[in-house]
């Protein structure tokens, strides 16, 4: 039995241990249990609930009479909570923090009333038992302004009312009313402002939001004060109805019912009725001027006494004036010497002080701008920095700065302004912006080589002579003139530096003379030309599709990524700029992927069929001046020997010629284009469509620049001139 019951013992303890409830009701009073004592207490706690016995009993107040001892406790928080408001409204930022307001000022007047009419009640009712009927607070106050005569609290309680109605009741209510007014005119420009930074992304949605929230409470709250300012002022009136009812009713219930001397009478009633007054006034005085503080605080950010002082003091001169004018009103005679000499003191030494100060900010400001402003040392760069690769790069010997710091006629940087027109020329030739080119020095080069990197490989270089000039014979014989002779580094045509004052002697013979940065920039012409297909990256492929506009930006929705991804179109771009070929015409070449994908996924095939889709343009951009376009024909022999050559099906097709056919093959074709380019032609080399990219995989090897052509690629409209035939 002892162990079965010591558990449940346990438990027992365990739950009333647990429950805030039993032990707050108890509060140890030897384990009295009352739980709807703290059902009460946790009512009255919540804010809501008390908020509304509170104006409940405010109610009470206009109806149930009350003793003496309450008045004084209610009149009391009556005159604390005005100081709490008035407070409040100093120290608050801005008038938002104190938005609820208009919603104080109605219970604090509503609590002020029902003071009234409680004590209107005892001092009618009492007022005849002598001045402490209606409570010490009222009395005191009443001999505190009286002194004994009620002629004097009369007047000082009719200032007071004067005061609180006539200035700052109007005063504060008339600004009110222009806040709410320009308030509310103003919110649809501040409304488009803020949705002008929302849309220029100066902010987000959630600033937005909180900015237009913000306006709504700025409209709502001045417009609240502007009616809230109207209970102040009915308070006003009713205090005077008030006490001009008390004294007289006060007068003849003392007379006629109590049976007391007209002098007895007016003295007791008038103390009690004055000193109600002023219990009632000054609080309201109080509220008044905090809603005066409130409405008048717009534009003033910071606590007032922080604005203040720092406008007061903003301007040591307007303490020097003022101080200066108090010491000649001290010297006018009859003028007391003392107040006036003392003040101007105290404003001199505080213009004195704050002139200092200013000073001295200035100074730190100052010297903080000088520190801000010199020199400091350059931040080492991240280590990540070294994984950065430079897509384009031109590396100097010391000898050739002088491309980059020269000036040349027109003012500009020689190489670097013709680097921005080749970059311009580039974009409009192939369609794609070449990668900015950076260009460096490099003491290990020889002082007049140059080296010119793709993606920083090796891909040329040359030498070049600052001050010379490059010379060379157009029908490919030699310069005779005195100079180096050299190798043209673009074309390896044969060349001779010449110094800068025979260069008017080459043009008179009609040789083509050309200048350093000229030989550089056409020689990195050439090599971006021959390396553009490795430089267009898939950023680059993007921002074209993105600049596609109209029906061929649906054309690029419909392509990707159902038939066909960006990468693949990277691929395709690729393989067309490799062969020289431009990709300015994007919607076409689009339309004829688009075409393509149909039957096949495989970008080496969809690049030939965009190529037949481009074949004007292909034939334009290889026209001899002539307006024909001349064609070296790839004989039946040749053709089937490629194609017997060719193994596998679909994407594994490859050629699989002998070495000894191959070598026979570039024989034959380097010796047909000699022969061509004796005759002053630069042809093309045509071929079947099955065999076109295999033959332009082997021409590619020894002459890059030949431009080699499928049957299907020759527009029907383009003249043609056979030179000659493989």
């Amino acid at each position: 039995m002892a162990d079965s019951t010591a558990p449940q013992t346990g438990k027992a303890v365990q739950k009333a241990s647990t429950d805030p409830a039993a032990n707050t009701a108890s509060g140890g009073r030897g384990g009295l249990n009352l739980p709807f004592v703290q059902e009460i207490w946790d009512t009255v706690r919540r804010g809501d609930t008390g908020l509304a016995i509170g104006v409940l009993v405010i109610l009470t107040l206009l109806i149930l009479p009350m003793p003496p001892i309450m008045l004084d406790m209610f009149l009391a928080v009556s005159i604390i909570f005005s100081v709490l408001v008035l407070m409040t409204g100093l120290f608050i930022q801005k008038p938002l923090e104190f938005s609820s307001f208009p919603t104080v000022l109605l219970i604090a007047t509503m609590l002020r009333l029902g003071l009234n009419i409680a004590s209107t009640r005892l001092i009618l009712a009492n007022g005849h038992e002598g001045t402490a009927a209606a409570g010490k607070v009222i009395q005191s106050f009443g001999n505190l302004v009286m002194g004994g005569n009620f002629v004097i609290g009369i007047i000082v309680f009719a200032i007071l009312v004067i005061v609180n109605f006539v200035v700052i009741t109007k005063g504060s209510g008339r600004i009110a009313e222009v806040a709410a007014r320009f308030t509310l005119d103003a919110m649809p420009g501040k409304q488009m402002a803020i949705d002008a930074d929302l849309s220029a992304g100066l902010i987000d949605e959630a600033e937005a939001r909180a900015r237009r929230k913000t306006l709504e409470d700025e409209s709502s709250f001045f417009g609240a004060m502007d009616g809230a300012s109207k209970f102040v002022r009915g308070d006003a009136i009713a205090g005077l109805l008030i006490t001009f009812i008390n004294i007289l009713g006060g007068i003849f219930i003392g007379v006629a019912q109590m049976g007391l001397t007209f002098s007895e009478a007016a003295n007791n009633y008038t103390l009690l009725t004055i000193g109600d007054g002023l219990v009632s006034q000054i609080p309201a005085l109080i509220v008044s001027t905090a809603a005066g503080l409130l409405v008048s605080k717009a534009g003033v950010q910071g606590a007032a006494d922080k604005a203040l002082a720092s406008q007061f003091t903003g301007y040591p001169k307007a303490l020097g004036m003022s101080a200066a004018v108090m010491v000649v009103l001290a010297m006018l005679p009859g003028m007391p010497m003392v107040p006036f000499l003392g003040l101007a003191g105290l404003a001199g030494y505080l213009a004195y002080q704050v002139g200092t100060t200013k000073k001295k900010d200035a100074e730190k400001a100052a010297q903080q701008k000088a520190i801000e402003a010199a020199p400091k040392p350059a931040p080492e760069p991240p280590i990540t920095d070294a994984l950065k690769m430079d897509e384009l790069r031109i590396e100097l010997g010391y000898a050739l700065l002088a491309l980059i710091n020269g000036k040349d006629k027109a003012g500009g940087d020689q190489l670097t302004e013709q680097i921005k027109a080749l970059r311009r020329q580039i974009a409009g030739d192939m369609g794609v912006i070449m990668p900015p080119v950076r260009i460096l020095d490099n003491i290990q080069l020889g002082a007049n080589d140059y080296v010119i990197k793709v993606k920083e490989v090796e891909a040329g270089r040359g030498m070049l002579y600052p001050n010379h000039f490059m010379v060379m014979d157009p029908t490919g014989g030699k310069v005779r003139l005195p100079g180096s002779q050299t190798t043209e580094p673009t074309f390896g045509l044969p060349a001779t530096w010449v110094e800068a004052q025979y260069r008017e002697e080459a043009s008179l013979r009609g040789y083509t003379v050309v200048d350093p940065a000229t030989v550089l920039s056409t020689h990195l012409t050439e090599t971006i030309k021959a390396n553009i297909g490795e430089l267009l990256t898939y950023g680059d492929v993007q921002k074209l599709l993105k600049e596609l506009q109209g029906e061929q930006a649906k054309l690029v929705d419909d392509l990707i990524p159902g038939q066909i991804t960006v990468s693949g179109i990277q691929r395709i771009l690729e393989k067309l700029l490799s062969e020289r070929i431009s990709i300015r015409d994007l919607g076409t070449i689009l339309e004829g992927v688009s075409e393509a994908t149909g039957m096949t996924r495989n970008t080496n095939a969809i690049a030939e069929h965009v190529r037949t889709r481009l074949g004007r343009q292909i034939c334009a951009a290889n026209l001899a001046p002539g307006g024909y376009l001349p064609l070296l024909a790839m004989s039946p022999k040749w053709e089937q020997a490629f194609l017997d050559a060719i193994v596998g099906e679909g994407d594994d097709r490859q050629l699989a010629m002998q070495p000894s056919k191959l070598q026979e093959f570039v024989t034959i074709v380097r010796d047909a284009y000699e022969k061509a380019a004796q005759q002053g032609e630069v042809p093309v080399l045509l071929t079947s469509p099955q065999s076109r990219p295999f033959v332009r995989s082997i021409v590619e090897r020894f002459r890059a620049q030949t431009t080699v052509m499928s049957q299907n690629e020759v527009h029907p409209r383009v003249k043609l001139k056979t030179i000659g035939t493989i």
